[in-house]
Order: structure tokens, then sequence, then C-alpha cells
């Protein structure tokens, strides 16, 4: 019989927040529902946790003690959970986990990784890893799918270990084959696994759980570990269950009938309807107040709760709820919500907010540009290139636009005009404005990290072949050309025209000055069918230009001059040029002179 203290003691404890994640189709979908459907039937209504049901909240499955000791007791040695449960979120995206934070650490106390155990460590795996690693989070490997190795016989939600006693010879050796497969995997990238029936020293070692989701086997020996962890590694992280409210806002949501709303993961205190709360946007922190909170009705998932919503009038941690309030257009997903009781309170949330909202990230006066979707997502993307001593000139969280080519464009190093975007979108005009540049910037974009460390690695190679080969470029030589009437092939992206060269000459990848201002850069010329690198003096060619539109920069009978490089210029002063090119120079250099009074000196 359990002691009176030991009651007191639950009660003043949270649940531990378990996170999943893990490579695509590797079964964490699979997982979330069997664990959504543990209790089902002991019950009408899973609201009510002393009842011993399953509650469903926003983006998370609370998962009671009462059910956690009914079905994990055998595996315990017939201990009891101390928490009042496990509360598992389920986060938007694989990615996501990187991007929950409670104060500068992983929103999660404990986390479960996916593997299917015959395809072993996939990408999402490895970031998986990198994540775990970078957070510190103590996790358990999910080792899915044995149901599919070869003569596996499966009895639905039998414990694993009595699975792997009734199985024959051959198939424990198939098993072990695909067991030591992953061993080594793990082993790769630093981390000493074991099965979890042969582990003595969990603090030595990392679990694996055979499971199969698919039919349940194996689930009760995988809540049983991590409550195990969560006992052993836990302790007084567990206690902060009173006071005001702090949470992690998982994103922004439109809902029918309730217009605006913040789903949160509560990891700290408690937080009522209309209570005072601080939040983080771009511009900094805001004050509100909760006008309602919901969570899906019975075993209602979010993804279709429709307008099966319960009303909530208070929230303890840990939970999920989903929060109405006015004003919170522009709330980052990632960032607290912090609940203020008074005017000391409010001040100090607010400065927390800015600070958020300032990001900590250590910003260069040269260096590449990085967004990401939330502010942990930035963050986990600004480590790696820190790691790589990559200096960052802008970094901003929401989908790519037109300031952040910008910002690229006007970097220095070529190398650095790069947009590394993780996990978010670019928008059209940003687009638009990328397929002018005339520097060249280059756009990146993958919800795993280290896909866009190896895309940018496979670009900055092959970008630093194609500037030494310009650097092994002849001279430019000065060249006027006329845009000849009715000769519009193209209006634009890029415009192609016909054009007559009158002086000197032109080539491929040189720049166009009309009337004193860049144009664009020649991506082509064609003679006929014919390509060519360069067109001389009486030369009627088509030309493509990037960056320019027929009838907004550049109208028929336009005059354009090739724009010389001041460096090129002073050696050109010094050889022997035609009389036209002569002419053409001699012009470039009082446009230039206007801004530099030594150009080409």
């Amino acid at each position: 019989m359990r002691k009176e203290y030991e009651v007191v003691t639950m009660e003043n404890r949270r649940q531990p927040i378990v996170s999943v994640l893990g490579h695509v189709d590797h079964g964490k979908t699979s997982l979330l529902d069997h664990i959504r459907s543990l209790g089902s039937g002991r019950q009408a209504s899973v609201m009510d946790r002393e009842a011993g049901g399953i509650t469903q909240h926003i983006g998370a499955t609370e998962v009671p003690a009462d059910l956690l000791n009914e079905l994990c007791s055998p595996l315990m040695g017939g201990k009891s959970f101390d928490s009042p449960g496990l509360l598992f979120i389920d986060t938007p995206g694989h990615h996501s986990f990187s991007t929950l934070r409670s104060r500068g650490g992983s929103l999660a106390d404990v986390a479960i990784l996916m593997v299917d155990i015959h395809d072993g460590c996939m990408p999402q795996t490895v970031e998986s890893i990198r994540i775990l690693k970078n957070s510190k989070t103590p996790f358990v490997i999910a080792a899915n799918k044995v149901d599919r190795v070869h003569g596996w016989q499966s009895v639905r939600d039998r414990p694993m270990a009595l699975a792997l006693r009734e199985q024959t010879k051959d198939t424990i050796g198939y098993f072990d084959q695909k067991y030591w497969n992953l061993v080594g995997s793990f082993a790769e990238h630093g981390f000493n696994i074991e099965r979890y029936d042969k582990i003595k020293d969990f603090t030595k070692e990392i679990a694996l759980v055979p499971i199969s989701a698919k039919q349940g086997e194996g689930i009760q020996d995988l809540l049983a570990v991590v409550i195990g962890m969560a006992e052993r590694y836990l302790g007084d992280k567990l206690t902060d269950v009173d006071g005001a409210g702090e949470g992690t806002v998982l994103e922004m949501k439109e809902e029918r009938g309730l217009g605006k709303t913040l789903d949160v993961i509560l990891y700290r205190g408690s937080i009522h309807k209309g209570d005072e709360i601080v939040l983080v946007t771009q511009e900094g922190g805001i004050s509100t107040r909760v006008r309602g909170m919901f969570s899906p009705r019975g075993m209602s998932e979010m993804r279709d709760a429709g307008d099966r919503w319960d009303d909530s009038d208070v929230a303890h941690a840990a939970s999920g709820l989903k929060v109405s309030a006015p004003d919170i257009d522009g709330v980052l997903a990632g960032t607290t919500l912090r609940v203020v009781k008074t005017d000391e309170e409010r001040l100090e949330a607010l400065n927390a907010a800015n600070n958020e909202a300032n990001l900590s990230i250590e910003l260069d006066e040269e260096g590449v540009t990085i967004k990401a979707d939330t502010v942990g997502g930035l963050e986990a993307l600004a480590k790696e290139l820190k790691e790589l001593d990559l200096p960052i000139r802008h970094a901003t969280i929401g989908k790519v636009n037109r300031r952040d080519v910008r910002s690229a464009e006007n970097a220095k190093d070529p190398l650095h005009r790069i947009i590394m975007a993780f996990a978010t979108d670019i928008l059209t005009d940003a687009e638009t404005e990328i397929e002018k540049s005339e520097n060249g910037v280059k756009y990146i974009s993958s919800d795993i990290i280290y896909r866009i460390l190896e895309e940018r690695e496979e670009w900055v190679e092959k970008r630093t072949k194609e500037l030494e080969e310009e650097s092994r470029e002849v001279v430019v030589y000065p060249g006027r050309i006329k845009f000849l009437p009715d000769h519009t092939f193209r209006a634009s992206k890029p415009a192609v025209i016909g054009v007559r060269v009158l002086a000197g000459r032109i080539h491929v990848g040189q720049y166009l000055l009309k009337e004193g201002v860049r144009l664009g850069r020649i991506k082509s010329i064609r003679s006929g069918q014919d390509t060519m690198k360069e067109a001389l003096q009486g030369a009627e060619i088509a030309v493509a230009i990037d960056g320019v539109t027929v009838g907004r920069q550049l109208e028929e009978n336009d005059i354009m001059l090739v724009d010389v490089p001041a460096s090129h210029a002073k050696k050109l002063r010094k050889m022997d040029l035609s009389a036209a090119e002569k002419e053409v120079l001699e012009e470039l250099m009082e446009i230039h002179r206007k801004d530099d009074h030594f150009w080409g000196r």
C-alpha cells in the first residue's frame, strides 16, 4: 500500500514531457496512434484522468499514471510511477524538436527516437541524433517494425520480453542481424546502445527497445523504460507545478469559430482564463489576456477535432492547450508564453521576451544569410554554422523575403552570397529578386539541417571553380551596342533582344550600362542557331540579358555600354585599342569618375 506522503509527492510533481522523433515513415505516427488508443475502452469519456483514461490535448497525448502502472507494473518489478503520468507531445514536423525550448533548454524531458529496424540510420535519424546530442536530452531508441523480420510471429499488445522468447531460432538470427547493424550505425555517431533487457547500468548505455507500433508489441516495454528514465534522470526537474504558468508556443493557427489561436505546451505552473500573458513577436514582447482555452473533446485529434472543442477555465503543467487571445498576430513559434500577475512580473516578462526576439545569435558585418520558421530552428542552424567557423551576417525568422535577398547580394565575399533556409518557404517576390540578382545569390532550403550544410558545401566547391575561371578570363574590353527595333524575342527572365555591336566587343558574363545606370548581365549570345562567347564590332546578334524587362529598363533603339571593371580600365589605358574602343573607354571613365575621382587611374 502506498504511503500518504507518496501521494502528496505525486501531486506535487508534473508529468514528464516526452517527444517522439525520427525519420519519415519509421513509425512515429503509428506509435502515437497506439498510445492514444490505450485505455480507450475503459470509459466513455477519457477527459477524466482519475477514471484512468487518456486526455488528448492540443498536439499532446496525456497518459495517466494509473494506466501506466496497470500496463507496466509487471515490467517494473511491481514499482509505481511517482509522477501523474506522461505527456507525449506531437509536434508539427520532424524538425520541430529542435525548436521546442524552455528557457534555453529542450522542452522535452525525455525523447523516443524511432528507427526502422530494417532501414537503420536514415537522414532524419542522423539529424535527430544531432539534435539529441546538442540538447543533452535523455532518450531511448524504439527499433520499430520487428513484425516484418522474416518469420516473426506477432501477438497484439504482447510484451517484447515475452515476444523474443517465443520466436524460432532462425527468426532470432534474422533479428540479431538487424540489431547488430543498428548497434554499428549508432556507434559511428558516438553512441553505445544495448537491448533494454540486457542493460545493467542505464547511465553508460542507451536502451534500445524492439517494438511493432502496428501490432502494439513492445509498447509496454517502451513505456516502462521511458518511466524508468524519467524517475532516474529527472528528479527535482518535475516539481515546477506551482506559480505563474510558462509554456512554449508550438504554432499559431486560424481556427474556425475561434479566430487566431496558439497551440501551447505548458511546462511550468498554471494558466487561467482571463490571465494576462506576455508573448514574443519579431518586434519584441507584447502583452494580452487569455480569452479562452480549449482542448479537443474526448479522443478527437487536433487535426480532425472540427467544432468538437471543450472549453477549459484552467490548465496545469504539464499539458497541451489551445489559447485564444486578441492581438496575437506575429507571435513566433518556439518562443515562450509567460503568465504575469503584477506590474513587476509584466516588466520582467517583457524584458525576457525582448531578449528572445533579439535572438541569441552572434552576427558579423560580413557573412551568410539564414532563415528558419522558429527561434529554436534558427538557433539550431546558427550553432551548426558556428562549428564550421562560418560567419552570419543576417538571421531572421519567417519566410525568405526580398530584404533577405538584398542582404545576401551585398555580401562582399561571393561565397557568402547565399541564403540558407531551415523549414521555411520563400516568397514569390524574393524568388524573382534572386532570378534578377546580378551578384549570383544562391538559395538553399530543407527541413534537415545537415542537408542544408551538404548542399552549401557542394555549391561552395562549384562556385569556387567558377570564380577561379572568371579570374583567369582576359581583360574586359569596352563595347557599345544598340537595341534594334522590332527585335524583341523575349521581354524578361531573361530579356532576349537583337542588337548591333557599334564599337568594341561584347562577351558573355559582362554587365551593361544605360545612361550610366547598370542594367543586367549578358547571359548568352547567339547568331542564328550558333552560340557564341564573344561578338565583335559590326555583328548583329541576339543577346539574353538577366535582370531587365523590355518596356521598363529597356526600349528599342537604346544604346548600352559594356561596363568595364576599374582594374581592367587601368590595364586598357596602356593597351593598343581601336579609336572606337578608346572612345567608349573615355565615356566609361567620365561616367564612373562622377562617383570615384580615381576610377581607372
